[in-house]
């Protein structure tokens, strides 16, 4: 496939882990045909060469297979990027992991890690790794999106380990933005309330609800979801948004329960 034709010639270099599936895929095309150098990163190389080569953007995607919850390969991902592309304008942190839904006392402790690791552990090592380039580069400065959840708000039924760690984001996504100030480093949070993915296409034959019964929610085209991130990657550093919430308008969230 031919490269695209892009709209500007910024030629901004971002990050987006979990790109090779639903809303990190979605983003990178985004990302992509705005005209961003755009490294894909991600545990399975397949996925994420389908993601650049439906993309057409040609050289300007980056394939690079890592594995958020390993240090080792989190330092080699970024280790990549300063080597290959010079600089990091922006990180979305967006590869996470949900658990089957089970109440707390039926959790095991490995149930309960594996989650952690992935969906807060992970974040908190791309997220020191990316700051440390942003830092020190020239010039300084760049953007940290975490991808939070619904659930940063308001938990579903059996969802101790996913609704715990979205929480945490929010107190990672405050810390960083504090600790980025002196450094022009930005940082802001997304809650994403069922964007049409595989992981969400369940949704329409029913989800348990907090009063026990099982009930179909809407969803939302998940590139709706992609342009909101693109939206808050696009502002200068002098502007930030903090927390944005995207969903689809009639699903059970104001109100639940």
């Amino acid at each position: 496939m031919a490269e695209m034709a892009t709209p500007s010639a910024h030629r901004r270099v971002a990050v987006i882990t979990g790109a090779g599936r639903g809303i990190g895929k979605a983003t990178a095309l985004a990302f992509l045909a705005d005209g961003y150098r755009v490294v894909l990163a991600g545990r399975h190389r397949d996925t994420l060469e389908r993601t650049a080569t439906e993309s057409g953007a040609g050289d300007r995607a980056f394939v690079v297979p890592a594995d958020i919850t390993a240090p080792d390969s989190v330092e080699a991902l970024f280790a990549t990027v300063r080597t290959e592309l010079g600089r990091l304008d922006v990180l979305f942190n967006n590869a996470g992991a949900g658990a089957r839904p089970a109440p707390i006392d039926e959790l095991t402790l490995d149930d309960w890690r594996q989650i952690v690791d992935v969906n807060l552990t992970g974040t908190f090592l791309c997220t020191r790794a990316a700051f440390r380039l942003m830092k020190y580069q020239d010039p300084r400065g760049g953007r940290i999106i975490n991808n939070g959840s619904i659930s940063a708000h308001a938990p579903r039924p059996g969802s101790a380990p996913y609704t715990a760690t979205k929480h945490a984001i929010t107190g990672l996504t405050k810390s960083t933005s504090l600790d980025g100030r002196d450094h022009d480093i930005a940082c802001g949070q997304i809650d994403i309330g069922n964007a049409l993915t595989e992981m969400t296409a369940r949704m329409s034959s029913g989800v348990p609800q907090a009063d026990g019964s099982v009930r179909p929610e809407p969803a939302i085209d998940v590139a709706l979801v992609a342009n909101a991130i693109l939206h808050m990657a696009s502002l200068p550093l002098d502007a930030n948004v903090q927390f944005m919430t995207i969903m689809a308008t009639k699903m059970p969230f104001i109100g639940r329960g």
